[in-house]
């Protein structure tokens, strides 16, 4: 068989059978999640709790990553009962849509430089040492010691290093204990290696992650675990006995659901955990206050407001409010372009080999961190108000060679289906784009360095012939994006029990509200200035599952 037949067969297979997988995949995340919901939360009445020393079920707040993780693990570590509930109509939360995948370092599936022939010690100190530095350079101005307090530092540090080493056992959790295949390995913006896991099948990392976990706590039974979905939590209940008084002791919450039983009050008593996710779609609420200057972005978030307030009223403190992350590429939908929210176009398009244009020419390293990809597009010129439909937008295209298509062939078809990647062959493209596909061949060739220092290019191979020529009936796949909000760095200050503290972040003593604990988006004080693609998925397995242990330990003592 020729080369020319088996990319034929490729793009048959991304045109045609892919986006059936991505039409099961697109109803999976938009269902009802009735195989994953085993105790009908959508129709089951709830009934008012009661407090039982002996049975006060362990109470999470959101069903994103980091509550299932949590769920799963104080279940795991003999908690009696979990009690998850989530204001959305479906689980799931933002994790479930999370594409380009979850850090770990080392782990079994992560190439290795010199061959595997170096000591398994120096690599796996090598790996962490290298996560850790390209976490704090990520960090940015809020860690260097001349720029904070050296307690606050130290307390970030603390923080990085417990996710950073934490991040091979995270790994194993998932692929291992949960079966979830997360052995392909890629490199993107920011990182120095490739460490960023996700499947080699068709499923979206997140979507897999999530499905599994739901999966799995349903195999404890409702007796020990219960999902109630459109439930929005209204107060945190707190003691006020004794040596209690201020400590968290359960929550009271009401349905939000349309005709799903009673719509009053209720209570549930018992330690909790908040994984209610950040505040990036609170476009008008929290992100209005603390980041005016983004108002008008689109983002890849529901809006919703956050659910910061809830724990400022019984004494945690607030940290890096005004961090919030740009995601430099959001797809811009041709059908509808002025549509607020956006489908991210995932980081490992352009870490499989994708590169970024503007009037057909590159102008920034796509694999910088998103921080600075998303400042140098925002430099740009942005598209008229009658052109982005009244939105802050920008045109840039992404765009992708077979080599990088075949390699994020299950991300292609599901865009591809949505109608956000075309397939072009390169004759049909402009002058401009045709140079700069020449000339990024001669860079990937190796014969010359890339202006723009760019130094990792994943499976890109158009153009990159011993002639050095591009075949005019060649086919890529371009899409228009632009930057839209994605992720809010800051929240909550905690500690490296995953507790929700009561004192600024680096005073000292670090003072617990004590029954409260807290993981995922929510919280603060990790990342800093910008989050490395790669870790929110992995903040939320490393702190959901401390979170987990250290609840179900607390329901032990009582």
């Amino acid at each position: 068989m020729t080369r020319r037949h088996r990319l034929a067969l490729l793009v048959i297979s991304i045109t045609v059978f892919i986006p059936i997988a991505a039409v099961i995949y697109h109803r999976l995340v938009n269902s009802s999640y009735s195989g994953f919901n085993p105790f009908s939360s959508q129709t089951t009445t709830t009934t008012t709790m009661t407090e039982s020393k002996s049975a006060s079920p362990i109470i999470v707040v959101g069903s994103g990553l980091a509550g299932l993780s949590a769920a799963y693990t104080a279940l795991e570590s003999g908690a009696p009962s979990v009690l998850m509930l989530e204001r959305a109509p479906k689980p799931g939360g933002n994790s479930i849509k999370a594409s380009s995948g979850i850090n770990g370092a080392p782990t079994r599936y992560q190439p290795h430089p010199k061959n595997g022939q170096e000591d398994a010690k120096d690599v796996k100190s090598d790996e962490i040492e290298s996560f850790l530095s390209d976490t704090f350079r990520s960090a940015g101005s809020r860690l260097p010691s001349s720029n904070v307090a050296p307690s606050v530092r130290k307390q970030r540090e603390e923080l990085i290093s417990v996710l950073v080493n934490s991040s091979s056992s995270a790994i194993d959790f998932l692929t291992q204990d949960l079966g979830i295949d997360l052995s392909v390995v890629a490199q993107l913006g920011g990182h120095s290696h490739a460490r960023t896991h996700r499947g080699s099948g068709k499923t979206p990392p997140g979507a897999a992650i999530v499905t599994t976990l739901l999966s799995k706590l349903k195999e404890f039974g409702e007796e020990r675990f219960v999902l109630k979905t459109a439930r929005e939590v209204t107060k945190i209940l707190t003691s006020d006995e004794g040596d209690r008084a201020g400590q968290v002791v359960g929550v009271e919450y009401r349905n939000i659901g349309a005709g799903d039983g009673p719509a009053e009050s209720e209570i549930a008593l018992g330690p909790v955990i908040f994984a209610t996710g950040g505040f990036a779609g609170d476009t008008h609420g929290l992100l209005s206050k603390y980041r005016p200057d983004l108002a008008g972005l689109p983002s890849t978030n529901e809006p919703r407001p956050g659910a910061h307030k809830l724990l400022t009223s019984v004494g945690a403190k607030l940290i890096d409010m005004d961090s919030v992350q740009i995601h430099p590429t959001g797809f811009i939908d041709p059908a509808n372009p002025g549509s607020q929210l956006k489908f991210l176009a995932a980081e490992m398009l352009r870490g499989e080999g994708g590169i970024l244009l503007h009037k057909g020419q590159r102008f920034v390293n796509e694999l910088d961190t998103r921080e600075k990809v998303s400042g140098v597009i925002m430099g740009l010129e942005p598209l008229s108000e009658a052109e982005s439909g009244g939105l802050k937008q920008w045109d840039v295209q992404i765009l992708l060679d077979p080599g990088a298509t075949e390699a994020a062939a299950g991300h292609v078809g599901f865009y591809v289906w949505k109608g956000l990647l075309k397939k072009v062959k390169v004759k049909d493209l402009d002058e401009a784009t045709r140079e700069t596909l020449r000339e990024y061949a001669r860079v990937v060739r190796g014969e010359k360095k890339d202006e723009l220092g760019r130094k990792a290019f994943g499976h890109w191979r158009l153009g990159i012939s011993t002639d050095g020529t591009i075949d005019a009936e060649e086919e890529v796949f371009i899409g228009s994006v632009t930057p839209i909000t994605h992720f809010t760095m800051g929240g909550v200050v905690f500690d490296r029990q995953a507790e929700v503290l009561k004192t600024e972040l680096g005073e000292e003593p670090q003072r617990p509200i004590g029954g409260i604990w807290a993981a995922g988006e929510i919280t603060g004080g990790i990342h800093g200035d910008n989050r490395l693609g790669g870790s929110s998925l992995l903040e939320c397995v490393v702190f959901g599952r401390i979170a987990g242990q250290q609840a179900a330990a607390a329901v032990h003592k009582r």
